[in-house]
């Protein structure tokens, strides 16, 4: 990676670097000809104020002043003086641009081009007092031989920048590389320092990332080890008394309640079954479910209807809190069913003979609260940010006397995050647990 970025550096650098040569060559060699341009004018002006040219006519002298050409054209373009030619082989000028411009205007310039000799000729006329035409012209060099006469300039400043810039290049690709090298080496890592406060983000969100998946990766395997052992303890139950009917070893009036216990066991292992794969299913859904309006009253009136057999059993009562308010959400209806009945479920199981259990809908603002509140044992305050772990239980005797899986919390708080939905628990030890879920209300057009 630092090979490709610095070598892609280097090359716009030197792509660059080219572009700004030839441009500044363009642009001195515009400011070369100008100033060529400006050095005729003198000339015109300074043998015009003194009266050389007149000198130059009479006497046929050349002056051979800065390699100028000088030329004096009368009204009708004759040529009356030329120090670098013989008059008499010239033509008319009265169509040269400058010349034809100077008549009319006062003054007038051009540029013409020799292919031939790779040199261009600059004139400058000015018309005199006497209407005759005072011309001035200069050879200079193309753009391409003042190019060719700076070229090792030019290549000697290219290797040295290319050099510099091979240089910059492969440091600032390391210390670009630099953070993410050292994120690798130090995923584990609470902090990592960033070169660049741009990339920080990056390294940040890189950072996080790599976290989350340990965290991730370590909850799979502890829910792995969990579930091995959980399901472990009612398979070596069904084996064990399946085990002793099978060898005769039983008492004929123990295979019954050997057969209870076997019974007993399955039911434990189906519900495991059942809750774990209810719970990989949502840890792979990532927020991707159907969803309709849903009411949570009608739910919760439905569910405590279906439970009142198993409350009775546990010696608890079960009711809804009576309420107007239908509590419309969007939902997934099976995802909320599930969650009503696993907070009443272990509303019953963790409850006493007597306890009650009331089921109640309301509107929060602009939340929709379903909240399950029984008089049980409660939850000890150390220990209520953990109930939603999954295979956690506060009581596991009694977790296993009534066969809880402990997964049904884990269960409600993944639904509650597919539904963006909070959770709310208070609790007080031997005085009962208030769990509230909020919901989002379904907005009525």
């Amino acid at each position: 990676m630092k090979r490709k970025l610095y070598i892609r550096m280097t090359i716009v650098s030197v792509a660059m670097m080219l572009l700004t040569m030839i441009v500044t060559v363009v642009l001195f060699y515009n400011l070369f000809s100008e100033q060529v341009m400006d050095d005729l004018k003198t000339h015109v002006h300074i043998l015009n104020t003194t009266e050389a040219v007149l000198q130059y006519v009479e006497h046929d002298f050349d002056p051979k002043i800065d390699n100028l050409r000088i030329t004096v054209i009368d009204k009708q373009g004759k040529v009356q003086y030329d120090s670098n030619a013989d008059i008499g082989s010239l033509d008319n000028h009265v169509n040269r641009p400058e010349v034809k411009e100077a008549l009319i205007n006062g003054t007038g310039e051009t540029i013409r081009k020799s292919d031939t000799f790779d040199k261009n000729t600059y004139y400058y006329a000015e018309k005199l007092n006497d209407g005759k035409v005072l011309r001035v012209a200069k050879e200079v060099g193309s753009i391409w031989q003042f190019f060719k006469q700076i070229l090792l300039l030019l290549v000697a400043e290219l290797l040295l920048a290319v050099t510099i810039c091979i240089i910059v290049a492969r440091m600032l690709a390391r210390r670009m590389v630099e953070p993410i090298e050292q994120l690798a080496k130090n995923m584990d890592d609470d902090e990592i320092t960033a070169t660049y406060d741009e990339i920080k983000p990056f390294v940040d969100k890189i950072h996080s990332q790599h976290k989350a998946l340990k965290k991730s990766a370590n909850m799979r395997q502890d829910f792995t080890a969990n579930v091995s052992h959980e399901l472990k303890t009612p398979l070596a139950s069904i084996s064990g008394y399946a085990e002793l009917i099978e060898t005769g070893m039983a008492e004929e009036e123990d295979v019954r309640r050997f057969a209870g216990e076997i019974h007993k066991s399955s039911i434990r292992l189906l519900s495991l079954i059942n809750d774990i794969i209810e719970l990989s299913e949502l840890d792979v859904m990532d927020g991707e479910m159907s969803t309709i309006s849903v009411s949570l009253t009608e739910e919760a009136e439905n569910c405590v209807e279906m439970l009142q057999m198993n409350a009775k059993k546990h010696g608890v009562d079960i009711s809804t809190h009576k309420s107007e308010e239908q509590g419309i959400i969007e939902a997934n209806r099976d995802m909320i069913q599930e969650i009503i009945y696993n907070l009443c479920d272990n509303a019953i199981r963790y409850n006493h003979d007597g306890g009650q259990v009331v089921v109640s809908v309301f509107r929060r603002k602009d939340k929709i609260v379903l909240q399950v509140q029984d008089d049980g044992i409660g939850i000890p305050e150390k220990e209520q940010e953990r109930i939603f772990e999954r295979f956690y239980r506060v009581d596991k005797a009694r977790s296993k006397k009534t066969g809880g899986t402990g997964l049904g919390l884990a269960i409600v708080k993944h639904i509650a995050e597919q539904h963006n939905a909070e959770i709310e628990i208070e609790s007080i030890v031997g005085k009962g647990t208030k769990i509230s879920i909020l919901f989002e209300a379904k907005l009525v057009v």
